[in-house]
Formats: structure tokens, C-alpha cells, sequence
């Protein structure tokens, strides 16, 4: 009888399908094996071979949920016997070749075990199965297989194992399987030096008397501690904002259940999707119109009318939200800006400091992660990712690019910063490593890429990263390559944000020309300044930059994007008519020092866009000094959106001249209209409104100056939900739009864009000319 190998890649370990192929081999009649390996699952079969291409075509058409299969082959072996078919050792010897499974959410099928009088689950915060529970964040090493997991040192009970080997259990070679009497537990600290000695099956009970009583707990996840209160208890909230020194930025809210969130907030079909994805991510949702509920929004999300919500994706929370009864906040363990802490000494020395109560388990976090974050805008529903990262990273589920080299590291940008990982022929953009300001966060981005490297057993050859000589990603990857003796590329900030846009929709080798509009905060331009305001013309392989706002002054570093009043100052910085509006925000020191600062020609300028936000912002009386960024962009774009749900997306003109806006946007031109109808008495969300408009109408001047028809969109500026609803709007009945898909438009999107950059280089050397001045912007060879 013949025998067929067949070779299944992609996201196939973790998630049930070595089960599934048993149970279909079975189905089908065919004897033979199934296993892990490094690069892969291997089946090979003994059959006809008819049933045995059915079984084929079945093992891929109805494979399980969580699984995503790259690439799938058979063919012919050298003939075997085999008596039966079975689940055999892995093999890990050579080097892996795999995706990476993501953590899911809690399943309904262990959801009902948790809560089933007689369930020898019922109450058990660690109830997992093939279908859900923790992969990313518990695997130390490939194949997926228990004791390369956090699981390793906890051994089955002989129940426990009796459900791994049953072909007929959902537990079925569930690495993961563990019971009350076998697998972890939990330990509640107070502030003395020992846990407090409370029972497994109180703890629920006793954490939420503790938020009763107005406590702050902190609480061990799947990828790290979450600082919890009361959602209802603005004592409680504010306290944990004054401890986590958080003292504007919105809190997410983890609400019991579905009936729960609809009395505080009104979903909408995909946000609904969304919330109940295997992903379960934080989703950004309007608050109900009427509402009884006491949740104090307005000290959860102050001055916002959508707050990002979750429902519970661990069997621990469910367990604790259901003792509870209502929503609590669940906001990172962390003190602001610092990445998350997932160790439990740390926990127990630092998250002490503002929470009453620790509550620990004795699972290792191997890589810690943040609640990913969605939002969709409010007129067309475009989904717009804010943070990738639990559920969704590390895998990068479109197309891999081509290329010559086994293993190439894109170091990434520095704010919202990821890496991306290039495997043979696999792309993994990690999770979200944070901003790399603080040395934690560059400690914790170090930590994850020392760990793709363990994994996988491969050091890259290649290392790929921004311009920009301050960024700690560009400084790591530099000293990486020096130390590993490889070369090092460098690709321009705005430029990698465009490839990894165009790379997202498959349009690399697209047969027309490209318009990106690439607005952001910053990122440094090849003639020396901070870019952030600039259009590209993508073409036959080639980056050109064809347009961009025109400059202003940048001044005081760091401080600038922290208050948006320095923005406005040199924004208008020559239009006398903001003099009155401006003055008051400045001491007189200020006022003469700044001034001359920016009277200065040969200082640093910027076209960020991004600053342009801050600029109108403090122009509007919104605000002067912001605790967070994009503070001040929000409030913004919540007053316009508040104009444009009362009146519509239409507008009669915005503040650009026509033959004015392009290539170089006159900046002055718009803060000079936005003054004179503050000085007029416009109402203010009018103008916001309309700085709004005026956007789209520049994107519409750009694309016709330059007979392009198609204009893809990347930078931070497009997480604005109305933005992106008045570009579709009034765009897209004239003009084929682009928007990212998988990964977000911030800088989190830098890394896989370098890796784009060099692939359409490895395939054709590319200059970036800015065809205003001739003038040569990018060419990092």
C-alpha cells in the first residue's frame, strides 16, 4: 500500500490539529502517524488514494478555528506499515520554522465547566482546552509541546492525563490541561510578607469585597498584572489614578457580561465581533445615550464619550467578575509610561505601592503582553487598530515578503514600539513593546527579541532600522549588528510607514502609481528635520516625495509635543492676528525667549501633522499642556465629531485656497483662517469641523495635482476615527483609499514597513527624490 507524506505549516501548534487529524485519519479508515515538529505538523498515511486526497482536502478545508495554515503539500514516502493511526513524540532537533500561537479567550465549553454544579472544574481559574487559554505567553521554546511551556513543572493527575490520551476529549493533547488537584493556584497578599490564607474557592468572593470596599487589586493575567477597582467608585478611581500617576489618560473598563455592558454603552455590530473574538481585545465603544448605571465615566475616560471596554478572557476574571456583579477597571500594572510587570516579585515590591491586594499565581509569564486595543469609526465602521498585541501578536497573518536572507530583525521605531521578525519566508511583528523612553520598556524590548531568537535557534543576518541615531531600537540593532558582524540598513521613518501601508494591501507591485499620505508627530526627514507631514508618490519600486506641509519652527525638544500651546505659537509664529489669542498661555519671559527662538532660521523645523492637532487644539481653548499622548488630538477630534453627528460630513469649504494647497501645504494659511473665525465668534466645534475638512481637501488637491487615483494612508494622525470617516466620505466614490488591516497605522507599523522597505530594494534598488527641489531624500545604501 502506498504511503503519503503530508507537510501542514502556518499557526498549526496549540490549537487542536493534531486531534483533528487524528479524528479524520480515523473517519476516513487510513492508518499512519501525526506529530510536531520544528517546522510544522507531519502527517503520513497508509490508504487508497482517493481517501486519501479527501483526507487531505478535509484536514485543510475543515481545520480548526484557531489554526491559519500557510502552506500545505503531499506527496509520495517511502513505504511503511502501520497497524493503527496515532499522535506521535514531537520531533525538536534542527531549527524551527513556525508561527506562533497567539493567547485566546476563554471558550464556552470551558466557560460551562467553570460554572456546572458537580464539574470537577467548577470554580478552577485556570480551566483551559485546545480552544482557548494562553500560547504566546507561556512557551519558552518550539514545538509546542508541555514541557516547553510554563506548564512544564506541573505534572497531570492521572484524571488530567486520561483526558490528554482520550481522542474523544476536547483535551486531547491540550498542552496546557490542568485541574484543581494538578494545576495552578492562586495566592491573595495583602501588605504583609505572607499570602494571606484564604482558600481557592473564596478568593473570588474575597476580591470582591476588597473592591467593595473601595480596595485597588492587582491581578495576575496571561500576559501580566492588571491594577483593578470599582468602576462605580470614583474615590477608588481616582486614587488609582494618583498612585499610577495616570491623571487623565482613560482607564479600560472589564464589564461581567453582554447585558452588564449594554446597560453603560451602546455597541455596534462589529464591536460586538470584536469583543468576542478568540482575541478579546480592549474595544473602543460610545457611551449609551440614557444609561442608570453608576460607573463614573467621567473619571474613567474624562472628557471622551467612548470608553474602551473588555469582556473576560480568563476563566480568573470570569470567575471574579461574577462574584462582583459589575464593572471594574482594569487598566496595565504599571506606573504610567513603564511597561507592564508580569514578574511576581516585582509585582509584590511595586504594584504594592498602589494596590491594597496582589493577587498571584504560581504560572510563569514567559513574555509578558497588553490588552490589545480596537476602535471603528463611528460613520463607515472602519476598524482602526490602536494596539496590537495579546491575541493578535506575534503572527502577521498577510503575505511574508520574498526574500534571499533566512533571518532578518527590522528594529522598529522608538514610541509604540514593536520589532518585526523575519523567519524563513514567516513574518512575526511582536507585540507592542511600549515607548522606549523609559530604560524598563528598552530592558523588556531587549527581553522579547532575545527570546524570537531562542525560539527559533537563529540570529539574524540582517538588521534593518530607522534613521533616526537616538532611538534606543536604531542603538540595539546598530550594536547588534556590530556584534553579530552583519550588515545594518537604514530606512527613513515615514517611508517604512508607507512600504508597511502598501505591503497591507498587496499593493508593492501594483502596476500604478501610489499617492501615501504619511502624517504623524515625528520622525526624522533625510534633510535634518522632524517630517510628519508629507505625501509620497510610490511607483515602479520607486519612493518619491511629492509634497509635505509646509515647515515651522520646532523648538524646546521633548517639551514641545507635551504642550500643545508651543505648537500653536510656532504654528502662527508670523500672523500677528494670533497675538492676542496666544499671549495670555505664556509668561512674559516666555513669550520674548520662544519668540526669539523661533525667529531663529537656522533652528530645527517640523511639518508634523501631528503637532498641527496640538496646535489647533490650543488654539481652541482645549488645551495648553497634555498629561498623555494625543490627549489634546482627542479632545479635538471629540468636539468635531460632536459638530458632524449633528450636521453631517458635508462642507461648503475648508481653509485651503485651492491653488495653494500643493506641493507644500501653507501651513500659516490654515492657522490663519482658524483665527480670524475664532475672531469672528465661529463656534468652536465648527472650526474643529471644519481643520478636519480642510485635511481631506489637501489629500483630494495632492492626488489630482499628481493624476494618482490611488492613496494609501499611514501615521498616527489616521487613528482619528472622524478623519478617517470624512476621507471615505468625500474620497472614495473618486479614489481607490488604502487603510492598514492587520496592524495599526502608528508607529507600531514601523517595523514591518523597514522589512517591506528592504524587500523592494532587494528587488529594485529604490531613490526617494523630493520633486520639489530635486533633491535626493533617501537612499540608505
Amino acid at each position: 500500500m502506498t504511503t503519503w507524506h503530508i507537510h501542514i505549516e502556518g499557526q498549526v501548534q496549540g490549537v487542536g490539529f493534531r486531534p483533528h487529524v487524528y479524528m479524520l485519519a480515523r473517519q476516513f479508515g487510513l492508518t499512519g502517524t501525526v506529530n510536531n515538529a520544528l517546522d510544522g505538523v507531519h502527517v503520513e498515511v497508509n490508504g487508497p488514494r482517493e481517501y486519501v486526497h479527501r483526507f487531505y482536502r478535509a484536514l485543510i478545508d475543515r481545520a480548526p478555528r484557531l489554526s491559519g495554515i500557510t502552506r500545505h503539500r503531499i506527496g509520495r514516502a517511502e513505504s511503511r506499515y502501520f497497524p493503527d493511526f496515532r499522535i506521535i513524540s514531537s520531533a525538536s532537533s534542527g531549527v524551527a520554522n513556525l508561527l506562533i500561537t497567539p493567547d485566546f479567550a476563554l471558550c464556552d465549553a470551558c466557560s460551562a465547566d467553570l460554572h456546572r454544579e458537580g464539574n470537577r472544574r467548577k470554580g478552577y481559574a485556570f480551566t483551559t482546552c485546545t480552544h482557548c487559554g494562553p500560547r504566546y505567553s507561556v512557551i519558552s521554546r518550539l514545538p509546542y509541546d508541555r514541557e516547553n511551556t510554563a506548564m512544564g513543572p506541573f505534572e497531570m493527575c492521572p484524571v488530567c492525563s486520561k483526558e490528554y490520551s482520550d481522542p474523544l476529549d476536547r483535551r486531547y493533547y491540550a498542552q496546557i490541561n490542568s485541574c484543581p488537584a494538578c494545576g495552578v493556584t492562586l495566592a491573595l497578599w495583602g501588605q504583609d510578607d505572607r499570602p494571606l490564607e484564604t482558600p481557592q474557592g473564596e478568593i473570588p468572593a474575597t476580591v470582591a469585597r476588597l473592591w467593595a470596599a473601595g480596595g485597588i487589586v492587582a491581578i495576575k493575567g496571561i500576559g501580566g498584572y492588571l491594577l483593578t477597582c470599582d468602576a462605580a467608585n470614583e474615590r477608588a478611581v481616582s486614587l488609582l489614578r494618583e498612585r499610577k500617576h495616570r491623571p487623565s489618560k482613560p482607564f479600560a473598563l472589564m464589564y461581567p457580561g453582554v447585558d452588564a455592558l449594554k446597560r453603560d454603552l451602546a455597541p455596534a455590530g462589529p464591536e460586538w465581533t470584536e469583543l468576542t473574538r478568540p482575541a478579546a481585545p480592549i474595544v473602543l465603544v460610545e457611551k449609551a445615550r440614557k444609561t442608570q448605571a453608576s460607573t463614573a465615566f467621567d473619571a474613567i475616560a474624562p472628557g471622551l464619550d467612548r470608553i474602551g471596554v473588555m469582556l473576560p478572557y480568563t476563566p480568573l476574571y470570569e470567575l471574579l467578575l461574577d462574584a462582583f456583579g459589575k464593572p471594574i477597571v482594569a487598566t496595565s500594572g504599571n506606573v504610567s509610561n513603564a511597561p507592564i510587570v508580569y514578574r511576581d516579585d516585582k509585582a509584590l515590591e511595586e504594584l504594592r505601592q498602589i494596590a491594597g491586594h496582589v493577587l498571584v499565581n504560581n504560572r510563569e509569564i514567559v513574555i509578558p503582553q497588553d490588552d490589545s486595543v480596537i476602535r471603528f469609526t463611528s460613520f463607515n465602521r472602519r476598524r482602526i487598530v490602536l494596539r496590537r498585541s495579546r491575541g493578535f501578536a506575534p503572527n502577521y497573518a498577510g503575505k511574508s515578503p520574498d526574500l534571499p536572507q533566512d533571518c532578518i530583525l527590522a528594529a522598529g521605531a522608538m514610541l509604540k514600539s514593536t520589532f518585526t521578525y523575519f523567519h524563513r519566508g514567516n513574518t512575526f511583528v511582536s507585540q507592542y513593546l511600549g515607548d522606549l523612553e523609559a530604560f524598563d520598556a528598552q530592558e523588556h524590548y531587549r527581553h522579547t527579541a532575545q527570546h524570537f531568537f531562542q525560539l527559533f535557534n537563529t540570529f539574524p543576518e540582517l538588521i534593518l532600522t530607522d534613521k533616526h541615531p537616538g532611538y534606543p531600537s536604531t542603538e540595539y540593532g546598530l550594536q547588534l549588528a556590530a556584534d553579530l558582524e552583519i550588515p545594518a540598513e537604514q530606512v527613513q521613518h515615514h517611508i517604512a510607514h508607507f512600504a508597511a501601508v502598501l505591503a497591507e494591501n498587496d499593493l508593492t507591485a501594483c502596476s500604478e502609481p501610489v499617492l501615501g499620505v504619511i502624517w504623524d508627530g515625528t520622525g526624522l526627514g533625510d534633510d535634518g528635520q522632524i517630517w510628519g507631514g508629507e505625501f509620497f508618490q510610490y511607483e515602479e519600486s520607486v519612493f518619491r516625495r511629492c509634497g509635505q506641509f509646509e515647515y515651522f519652527g520646532f523648538i524646546l525638544g521633548d517639551k514641545m509635543p507635551k504642550e500643545p500651546r508651543i505648537s500653536a505659537l510656532a504654528a502662527c509664529h508670523g500672523l500677528p492676528e494670533a497675538e492676542e489669542l496666544l499671549a495670555p498661555k505664556f509668561t512674559r519671559r516666555e513669550w520674548d525667549l520662544y519668540r526669539r527662538m523661533l525667529a531663529n532660521e537656522d533652528a530645527l523645523k517640523t511639518s508634523s501633522v501631528g503637532r498641527i492637532f496640538d496646535a489647533v487644539a490650543s488654539l481652541l481653548g482645549l488645551m495648553d499642556r497634555q498629561t498623555f499622548e494625543g490627549e489634546a488630538a482627542s479632545q479635538l477630534e471629540r468636539l468635531a465629531e460632536g459638530y458632524c453627528k449633528r450636521n453631517g460630513l458635508h462642507f461648503d469649504a475648508g481653509y485651503f485656497a485651492e491653488e495653494s494647497a500643493f506641493p507644500v501645504a501653507p501651513t500659516r494659511i490654515l492657522m490663519n483662517g482658524i483665527i480670524r473665525d475664532l475672531l469672528k465668534g465661529e463656534p468652536k466645534d465648527r472650526i474643529a469641523a471644519r481643520f478636519h475638512y480642510s485635511l481631506v481637501q489637501l489629500i483630494e488637491a495632492a492626488a489630482v495635482r499628481q493624476g494618482i487615483n490611488k492613496i494609501a494612508f499611514s501615521g498616527g494622525v489616521f487613528q482619528n476615527s472622524l478623519l478617517v470617516d470624512l476621507i471615505i466620505f468625500h474620497l472614495d466614490t473618486r479614489f481607490d483609499l488604502y487603510f492598514h488591516r492587520e496592524l495599526s497605522p502608528n508607529d507600531e507599523c514601523v517595523s514591518f514597513g523597514q522589512l517591506i522597505w528592504y524587500q523592494i530594494r532587494a528587488g529594485k534598488e529604490s531613490i526617494v527624490q523630493d520633486k520639489t527641489d530635486n533633491h535626493v531624500f533617501s537612499d540608505s545604501r
